[in-house]
This record gives C-alpha cells, sequence and structure tokens, in this order.
C-alpha cells in the first residue's frame, strides 16, 4: 500500500491541525465526569450552593469549549477527507488510463469500477474517521484510565484488568473478519460485472427472451454478495455484544466496591459516580475502537486492491528519448513479426512482414480469427509485438513516444463507440479545435451531412449512451467523420463500412480516395467490393500472410481469395442489377 504514502504527504500537517483539536475537545470530555464529582461531594453534599453554581459555569465553559473544537475538527476533517477521496479516484484513473490492453485485460471491467467507486469510498471512510472518532477514542480511553487512576488507584484496578481483555476481544475480530470482508468485496466485483453485462447486452437478452435466465444469474451474485455480507457481519456482531459484556460487569464490580467504599467512607458518592462516566466513556471508546478495526477491516481489503491497480506495471514501456515523428510521411513496415496475447500459448500472428507506403491504400482480408484485427492493433501500440519488428518510417514503434505516434494515427475500429453529447461534440473527437466548415467538410465525405442535417437539431442532436438512438450505419459514418477531421497520416479502418449499404459505401470509398491522396490507408474488409480496388490486398489465413498482391494477382495466385470472392459475387451482382 505505498501510494498512501503520497496522501500522507500532503495531508499530515492538517491532520496534525485536526489531531489538535481533537485532543482539546477529549480533555474537554474527560474533565466533566471529576468536575461533576466535585460539584456533588464539595457542592451538593455540603449544600454549598455557590460551589456549585461555580463549578457549573466551569463545566458549561468546558463544554462549550468541546463543542467548538469539535465542530472545528469536523469541518477540517469533512475538507480533507473528501479532497483525499477525490485525488484517489483521480490518480486511481489516470493510472487506468495509462494501462495498455493487455494490463486492462488482466482486470475484469466491472472489477476496475468497484475499485475506482466502493473501494475508494472505503479507504475515504477509513480515513475521515481517522481524523473524528478513531483517534479521539484510545484518547478518551487512556485519558479515562488516567484520570480513574487519580481519584481511586485501587478502584482503578478494575480498569486496568478489563481493557487487556477487550484488546484480546478485537485482536481476534480483525483476525477472523478480515478473509470475510476480502470475499464480501469480491461478491460485489461480481454482481457489477453481471449487472454491467446485462446493460451492455440488453437487446439481446430482450430480443432472445433471456430475462429468465439474466434474472437467475443476478440472483445467484445477488445471493452470494448478501451471504458474504451476512457471513461477515455474523463475525462482527459476535464480538461486539461480547466486548459490551465485559464493559458492563466492569461497571458492576464498580457499582459492588464502590457502594462498599461508601458504606465504610472511605469513597464519596460523585467520585463513585466520577468512575461510572469513567467506565461508560472506556466503553463507548472500546466499542468505537472495535468499530475501527471493522472499518479497518473493509478499507485494508479495500486498499490492497486499488494498490493492486497502482502496483501494475505498463507493459508499454517509453524511452526517456524518442524519436522525432513531426516528419513522419506514413510509410509502414513489418518485418517477421510475431505476436502472442499474454498468457496465452498460441501465437495469433507468425512471421508477418510487408511494406505499406505513403498514400498507398492497403486491404486485409481473410476469415474469422485469422488474426486481421490483431495486427493492426499492433500499428497504434495497443500491443507490442512478441518478436520481429514494426517501423514508420523506418523508426521501431517502440522508439516513438506513445501520444506523438497516436496523433498521427486515426482509427475507426470493428466496434462503433459514441460518447454521451451531441453529434458535433463527437465529431470533434478527431480535432477538438476544427471549424464547423472543418466537421463538415469531413462528414460529407463520410455520407453523414446529409442524414445528420434531416435531424431537426442537425448537428446539435443529443446522442443517448453509446449513440443508441442511431442505426449501425450512421454511428459507423460518424465514427469515419471522426477520424477523417484529425487529417491523420496514417488511417486505419476496421470492417468500418460493414452497416452501411453498398451505394452508400461506393460513395464512401470514392471520397476517401480524394482525401486520403498523402495518406497511409489501412483497411480491414469482408466485401471484396471494397477491398479490390485497394492498392494490394494482404490475405490473411490462421495468422500468416497467406497471399498479397492486387486484386487480379490474387485472383490468379490465391485459392483462399478466389473462395471469397465467388463466395460473394452471386449475391452482389444480384443487387447491383436491381
Amino acid at each position: 500500500m505505498d501510494f498512501l504514502k503520497k496522501y500522507i504527504r500532503i495531508y499530515w500537517k492538517k491532520y496534525i491541525i485536526v489531531l489538535i483539536f481533537l485532543t482539546l475537545e477529549a480533555i474537554c470530555d474527560l474533565l466533566q465526569p471529576t468536575i461533576m464529582s466535585k460539584i456533588i461531594d464539595n457542592g451538593v453534599a455540603a449544600k454549598n450552593l455557590n460551589y456549585v453554581f461555580h463549578m457549573g459555569g466551569i463545566m458549561l465553559l468546558v463544554t462549550v469549549i468541546g463543542a467548538v473544537n469539535a465542530a472545528t475538527r469536523n469541518i477540517i476533517s469533512s475538507r480533507v477527507s473528501q479532497k483525499f477521496g477525490t485525488e484517489l479516484r483521480g490518480d486511481l484513473f489516470k493510472k487506468v488510463q495509462s494501462f495498455s490492453f493487455d494490463n486492462i485485460n488482466k482486470f475484469q471491467g466491472a472489477t476496475l469500477i468497484t475499485r475506482l467507486t466502493n473501494d475508494v469510498t472505503q479507504v475515504q471512510n477509513f480515513a475521515h474517521g481517522m481524523m473524528r472518532i478513531f483517534v479521539k477514542a484510545p484518547i478518551l480511553c487512556i485519558g479515562s484510565l488516567i484520570m480513574a487512576v487519580l481519584l481511586n488507584p485501587p478502584m482503578a484496578l478494575i480498569l486496568i484488568g478489563v481493557i487487556p481483555v477487550i484488546f484480546f476481544i478485537i485482536y481476534l475480530n480483525v483476525r477472523i473478519s478480515y478473509p470475510f470482508f476480502v470475499k464480501i468485496q469480491i461478491a460485489l466485483d461480481k454482481l457489477n460485472e453481471v449487472m454491467r453485462e446485462y446493460l451492455s447486452g440488453v437487446r439481446v437478452v430482450k430480443a432472445f427472451n433471456r430475462f429468465a435466465y439474466e434474472l437467475d444469474e443476478f440472483k445467484i451474485s445477488n445471493d452470494n454478495l448478501t451471504n458474504a455480507s451476512i457471513t461477515g457481519m455474523k463475525v462482527v456482531s459476535i464480538f461486539n455484544p461480547i466486548i459490551t459484556l465485559v464493559i458492563n460487569l466492569g461497571i458492576v464490580v464498580i457499582l459492588w466496591m464502590g457502594g462498599i467504599k461508601v458504606n465504610n467512607g472511605s469513597m464519596q458518592v460523585g467520585k463513585i459516580i466520577a468512575f461510572i462516566n469513567y467506565m461508560t466513556q472506556i466503553l463507548f471508546s472500546l466499542v468505537m475502537m472495535s468499530h475501527v478495526f471493522t472499518m479497518f477491516i473493509r478499507a485494508k481489503a479495500s486498499a490492497e486492491r486499488i494498490g493492486e491497480v497502482f502496483d501494475q506495471e505498463n507493459s508499454l514501456r517509453e524511452i526517456d528519448s524518442p524519436a522525432d515523428v513531426k516528419n513522419i510521411k506514413g510509410k509502414i513496415e513489418f518485418k517477421n513479426v510475431d505476436f502472442t496475447y499474454s498468457g496465452s500459448l498460441n501465437p495469433v500472428l507468425k512471421n508477418i512482414s510487408f511494406v505499406c507506403n505513403p498514400g498507398e491504400m492497403l486491404a486485409i482480408v481473410g476469415s474469422t480469427g485469422s488474426g486481421k484485427t490483431s495486427l493492426i492493433n499492433l500499428i497504434p501500440r495497443f500491443y507490442d509485438v512478441t518478436s520481429g519488428e514494426l517501423k514508420i518510417d523506418e523508426i521501431n514503434v517502440n522508439m516513438m513516444n506513445l501520444k506523438e505516434l497516436r496523433d498521427i494515427i486515426a482509427i475507426v475500429p470493428q466496434k462503433t463507440m459514441l460518447f454521451s453529447g451531441n453529434i458535433l461534440e463527437n465529431i470533434k473527437w478527431g480535432n477538438e479545435n476544427a471549424s464547423v466548415e472543418e466537421v463538415q467538410d469531413a462528414a460529407k465525405i463520410a455520407q453523414a451531412h446529409e442524414f445528420i442535417m434531416s435531424f431537426p437539431e442537425k448537428y446539435t442532436t443529443q446522442l443517448g449512451q453509446g449513440g443508441v438512438n442511431l442505426s449501425g450505419g450512421q454511428k459507423q459514418r460518424i465514427s469515419l467523420a471522426r477520424a477523417l477531421l484529425k487529417k491523420p497520416k496514417i488511417l486505419i479502418l476496421d470492417d468500418s463500412t460493414s452497416a452501411v449499404d453498398m451505394t452508400t459505401e461506393g460513395k464512401i470509398r470514392r471520397g476517401l480516395k480524394l482525401y486520403l491522396k498523402n495518406t497511409t490507408c489501412i483497411f480491414i474488409a469482408q466485401r471484396i467490393t471494397t477491398i479490390r480496388e485497394a492498392n494490394r490486398i494482404i490475405v490473411l489465413d490462421n495468422g500468416m500472410i497467406s497471399a498479397i498482391g492486387t486484386h487480379e494477382e490474387l485472383m490468379k495466385n490465391s485459392d483462399i481469395y478466389k473462395d471469397i470472392y465467388y463466395s460473394q459475387m452471386g449475391r452482389e451482382d444480384a443487387e447491383y442489377g436491381k
């Protein structure tokens, strides 16, 4: 949990200030039983009304001072804990953003959400408590013991005998409870995962009427979380009454011994009342300390989970002095590249070698699972090659700054992702400083301008989550416009027109030819009509290059390409003939 050192360095001074106010508050609480005993023994018993008023005024003043310190401490501790939680959550999010795909694959999406929300909240609550009751409790406990010793040392032995027993019970609580709270957080991860999966696939669930299945899945996860929580709280609930029982037994012994001492005249009633008050304060402080350790257990489990994220080393290494990419033209070269996903034994790509020159349009075709998307994911360094070299303009991509590398690349992914906001804001992801005219030009090339203008609010049309109020083809065209607005040196299209009709796709291809004169374009497509006009076509088969060449060359030399061609042309010819 080394990540906490940063926040300790930032907030330790404010913590000390809070501790000072908290100590003054505790001292005020400790003085009140002693003042009360003096009022009873020296004022009420002696029928000295002036003494009662005098000490009563002092007691009121002590109470006001304690209240002022408590209010100040609460204000500071609340501000500090909220800022700590905000910074921790922000730093954790930045860490997740810096992860490569390999790193993210090691964590499930649901567990990262839980760690960013629930786990951070647990640690934040503990930090808040540390500046409030968690530190006050031991001060009250020790202070009450000292005050009791000053009042009557023999009677204080009862308290001295009770406290070690309580601490032993708290120690057992910590040792036994910790594993259960770890299980609670894991069960919460699973519940979030089920919910996230359902919400992302809600249309499929409705289409296949799988409500009963989803309900069963949710019920299993929900029941697991409930059972884990009940088991954990059972353990905690056993220990707290035991602590209360021990304290109350101590109070009974004090009353019994105090009664004897009052009867034989060796002790006054006021001191007995003070002793009971101190015993009650010790009870309060020990119960609070038990809650402290319960929250500590939960916070420790959460802190370790957060620490796992911070300790995760980015698998993509950046060198201190990256190569200059300002004058990059866009030549891409794969040289004997192999790639295997982390944790897998089977290589996805094997001995990939080809060159794509600036301004060239290179198409990649192959059966499902042949490694097409894996190949293009290596270019912007979403993953690093396992062996071999990947160069852009003779510079190894590992020698480039990641941000600068990705600044010269635009990608239209296979799974279209739009964000909450309006259409203009989504397209401007490609270039936030672009003018409205530049946005419209990119949209026109992507064949999106016409349908955007048909909306009542045009480019300011608000999109639902993930662009739910648009069709698949409309989302793809907006995603393409976003990439074109970036004016990249390298454009990667991953089956980005699969949901677009063939007539519109033809218009897009013609627009791209004019727009991409100096841009290197690599695209994956399933339709032969999409790829046949490319400068060169790579045929991938089982992670290896089966053939490479123009459409005409592949029709002569590649059986795989011919199979794909003949399997489609009948259907496509019929569509063209309509």
